[in-house]
């Protein structure tokens, strides 16, 4: 790259700390006397996430298994659509995610199926209908006449109690998507909220267990003070 690591993986770090991407490069006009552009910035997150999430994507987790899960809207140039997440509570690792442009029974089973890498010993998720369906498409063994993973609900019309594990975690990624004004490109999308779930995992601790989920996961990966340097480094040298 014709740029130095550091301001490449700074601009990384700052855009899904919460700038936006013009902010990113005002910031650097004003503290570095950098010229850079927004859509540079924009260009920078979407390589490295797509680099560090393939190499990420290959590690195994160690996870308590008690895991909240769920579906929630996100803004894209006035749609409304759908990203879901699972949460390891245990070790606030985020070890599921689905992008969609709408919610229901086919997208939620394809969600499911991708916490079968690390098979939790329980789900919880709202009381969406559709969600009994996907759990016995996804986690049913005939072998032993039940579901392998046991799925708790949340029915806040009946309990009035929300889901409120998952919600923190989309609190905080809603805020960031507020703070870009929005996502724009759909292609672009998942990338961008894929890059703000390795933000979490991998760079940010945590404010209540005051470690990175990655690492209460037990994976301790020698990425140094530099966290996206690092994971970049290493993603460039498993192949």
């Amino acid at each position: 790259m014709r740029n130095h690591e550091s301001k490449i993986t700074k601009a990384v770090d700052l855009y899904f700390s919460n700038l936006s991407s013009r902010k990113v490069r005002n910031n650097f006009k004003r503290h570095e006397d950098v010229k850079v552009s927004h859509v540079s910035v924009l260009d920078w997150c979407r390589k490295y996430t797509l680099k560090v999430q393939k190499y990420v994507d290959k590690l195994v987790p160690k996870l308590s298994g008690h895991c909240y899960a769920d579906d929630t809207e996100i803004d894209r140039q006035g749609q409304k659509d759908h990203f879901w997440a699972c949460v390891d509570w245990g070790t606030r690792y985020i070890n599921a995610i689905h992008y969609s442009v709408v919610s229901g029974y086919k997208e939620a089973s394809i969600f499911l199926s991708k916490t079968k890498k690390n098979l939790p010993k329980y789900i919880t998720t709202d009381a969406a209908k559709f969600y009994p369906k996907a759990f016995r498409k996804s986690f049913y063994d005939n072998k032993i006449h039940g579901l392998k993973v046991e799925h708790k609900t949340v029915n806040f019309y009946k309990d009035k109690k929300h889901n409120v594990r998952i919600e923190t975690v989309f609190m905080k990624i809603k805020d960031r998507v507020d703070d870009f004004r929005g996502l724009k490109a759909l292609w672009s999308a998942p990338i961008l909220l894929a890059g703000i779930v390795l933000q979490h995992n991998w760079i940010e601790e945590h404010t209540t267990t005051r470690k990175l989920p990655s690492e209460l996961a037990e994976l301790k990966l020698d990425t140094g003070m530099n966290r996206w340097l690092g994971l970049i480094r290493l993603s460039c040298t498993s192949h």
